[in-house]
């Protein structure tokens, strides 16, 4: 008996299986979503949801060349990593001349108030002065030094702070107002 109820089980359970193959929901996921863009499997392909990105625009700008680079405490000295990410923020803003940008320099806690601002002024002014070098003109962009007044994170860890170390570039369409 309990083999027949076994038996039973299984079959029933088949029977689900197939009943479910049998259904199609690609006619309702067409409706529902855009077709993705073709993968080409290289490495500059679209993230997925970012396909319809504009060349050309700020999300543009955030997603292929980044906008953001770091520094060591109590310095402004760009490293290697810093100036090749400004390397491809010249390249993107030298094919986008349309767009200006503001340099904001930030700073941790590890000073004065009046220390961390004229640091993080310091880094802003490195970050411009590195993109007028690499033939962005100096009159499409301005830099400001905020010191640790905006810090990303409030924290004590010396691998957290280094995220309050930093110069942000963020694209613009007209000056700021003074």
């Amino acid at each position: 008996m309990s083999a027949m109820i076994g038996y039973t089980k299984r079959l029933a359970g088949a029977a689900m299986l197939l009943a479910l193959a049998a259904c199609s929901t690609t006619e309702v996921a067409s409706l529902e979503e855009p077709a993705a863009a073709p993968m080409t499997g290289q490495t500059n392909d679209p993230a997925p949801g970012f396909e319809n990105v504009a060349l050309g625009s700020e999300e543009d700008f955030i997603l292929s060349v980044g906008r953001r680079i770091y520094f060591k405490q109590d310095s402004a000295a760009l490293d290697s990593v810093a100036m090749a990410t400004l390397d491809n923020q010249a390249a993107w803003l030298n094919k986008n001349p349309t767009w200006l940008l503001k340099l904001q320099g930030f700073a941790d806690d590890s000073g004065s108030v009046s220390k961390m601002q004229t640091l993080s002024q310091k880094r802003a002014d490195a970050a411009m002065a590195y993109l007028a070098s690499k033939g962005v003109d100096p009159k499409r962009m301005w830099a400001k030094g905020y010191g640790k007044d905006r810090e990303v994170r409030d924290c004590t860890e010396r691998s957290c702070k280094v995220q309050n170390r930093r110069v942000v570039t963020n694209l613009r369409t007209q000056p700021d107002a003074v």
